[in-house]
């Protein structure tokens, strides 16, 4: 399998900026050989480029816009763990993906967004065609009533290094 910084290449994608913290924290720590993230939200250039609970009624962001913003977070992610390690190409393996998702509650059962695992995916899914096997990960996708700043989704990564 390539390097990690060839396959984004060959997928026509790079690494963002690391956003800056909106609150007291920093974006990632590194303890031994493993990096934990923040929560990183879909950043593009400083802005969401959506905002609102995820969900399949008129005026939500639907799943499949959403599942798009899980990529563009965990992209943000990969990008705070690798400046923590000096490079996408030091990261061994992904150990763990936590994602959040801002779903609709509209009071009915067949209202209510339960389709978190479709949405996370976004980022699963794109981890596995950076890191091939090395990307296969343990994962959570969590529905919340809101998240920083109305983001729709908001990913945690927890990474394996190199010596």
């Amino acid at each position: 399998m390539a390097m990690p910084s060839q396959r984004l290449a060959e997928l026509n994608l790079k690494l963002p900026s690391v956003a800056p913290p909106v609150a007291a924290y920093v974006p990632a720590v590194r303890d031994g050989g493993l990096v934990y993230t923040s929560g990183q939200l879909p950043f593009v250039d400083g802005q969401l480029p959506q905002l609102g609970l995820v969900g399949v009624r008129g005026g939500d962001v639907s799943p499949d816009e959403a599942k798009g913003l899980a990529r563009i977070a965990v992209l943000n992610a990969l990008a705070a763990a690798a400046a923590v390690v000096g490079g996408i190409d030091n990261i061994e393996r992904v150990v763990k993906l936590t994602g959040f998702v801002a779903s609709a509650d509209h009071g009915s059962t067949d209202e209510r967004f339960t389709g978190q695992p479709g949405v996370i995916n976004g980022a699963s899914e794109l981890l596995g065609e950076i890191f091939g096997e090395a990307g296969q990960h343990a994962r959570s996708a969590v529905g919340v009533a809101a998240l920083p700043l109305d983001a729709p989704v908001e990913i945690e990564l927890i990474v394996r290094v190199r010596d």
